[in-house]
């Protein structure tokens, strides 16, 4: 017997993040034979995933699932799971924004949606949240093309644009704005805005934390304070009602601060490292705190309400969400495809009983 099993698979950026994306129909209907088949996959069980595909940054250890619409009114289901390389943990708590920007494109040239003549627009169901996304692809003559003249912050060059559209973004995890009830919570003597709209977040103030929330990355490498951070994010997961929030990668920590040219300075967690750039699904997050009266980021940002631009500073630079009556919040992606073929997985890290299953 063959002691690895071969997987089609496509390895595209979308956003800032990049990794595999799979057809459901190549991986194990069992979520279990799923999970150990992506951990083989992604070199799980060490820090950089040497054994895998995977990296030593939550940004390059990420999947994308893709298959038939299970639901009505959607062109593809989209299962997103991050891959925690280091604890060999798999999490499709999240959807992640970033990866979704590469779901039209895949979808399109994996037969799944046909491509119109100009743009084509790929309404995507989100699995992990169950919220339906509208991605608009650059298809001319019906192909999709990855060349155009969009640029994103944190990714070089330009690429074709591809547009966004979260409508009623809010409770996309737990069904509500403010899964506590209330837009501010007094947690071990901090204030924290807990907000659930495309991805469930914690927003602190940065200089609560004795930060100005436009330092770099690895400047956050601190012990004590990533100690104290996570301490702050399990206790507000489980009043969002994420009993086991310690094990889950939400709700993800954000340190926000005033800007001069921005409307916010952001510094974003996943959940224990920070963001090179920033999540999309977490950016929607963080822009419909801005116009929900009483959060800390209402309270810092002044007065907005939609249509409005919201332009979040991050480590590599802007993104900017619109916020339109509906609500509908709208963001502007960019991807490619990278590589096209077959990973391993070692069949000695999926037992038979679980594939038999």
């Amino acid at each position: 017997m063959n002691d690895q099993i071969a997987i089609p698979c496509v390895v595209m950026r979308g956003g800032t993040s990049r990794g595999p994306f799979f057809l459901a129909s190549d991986l194990p209907a069992d979520p279990r034979a799923r999970d150990a088949v992506l951990l083989s996959v992604m070199g799980g069980g060490h820090d950089l995933g040497i054994d895998g595909i995977g990296g030593g940054n939550a940004v390059i250890n990420k999947v994308a699932i893709i298959g038939p619409a299970s639901v009505p009114g959607a062109d593809v289901d989209y299962l997103f799971a991050q891959v925690r390389v280091r604890e060999g943990i798999v999490d499709t708590s999240p959807n992640c924004g970033n990866m979704l920007a590469a779901v039209g494109p895949f979808a399109i040239e994996a037969g799944l949606v046909a491509g119109a003549a100009d743009r084509t627009q790929v309404r995507i169901h989100n699995v992990n949240t169950g919220k339906l996304i509208d991605a608009t692809v650059s298809t001319p003559g019906g192909k999709v093309t990855y060349e155009g003249e969009a640029r994103i912050d944190g990714v070089p060059g330009t690429a074709a644009p591809i547009e966004l559209s979260f409508p009623n973004a809010a409770g996309a995890r737990t069904g509500r704005l403010l899964p506590t009830g209330r837009p501010v919570d007094r947690i071990e003597g901090i204030d924290v805005s807990c907000i659930d709209a495309a991805m469930p977040v914690m927003l602190v103030r940065a200089v609560d934390l004795g930060w100005t929330g436009r330092e770099a990355p690895l400047e956050f490498a601190d012990s004590g304070f990533r100690a104290r951070l996570e301490s702050l994010r399990v206790q507000a997961g489980r009043r969002m009602g994420f009993p086991n929030s310690a094990a889950m990668v939400i709700p993800k920590p954000v340190l926000i601060a005033p800007a001069t040219e921005a409307t916010l300075n952001t510094r974003y967690f996943m959940p224990h490292d920070c963001h090179s750039a920033l999540a999309v699904t977490g950016a929607v997050a963080i822009a419909t705190a801005c116009v929900t009266p009483g959060t800390i980021a209402a309270e810092m940002v002044g007065p907005l309400a939609p249509p409005v631009p919201i332009t979040l500073a991050h480590p590599s630079g802007e993104l900017v969400v619109r916020l339109e009556p509906g609500p509908v919040a709208r963001v502007q992606r960019t991807a490619r495809r990278i590589f096209q073929g077959h990973v391993f997985a070692r069949r000695a890290h999926v037992p038979y009983s679980i594939l038999a299953a």
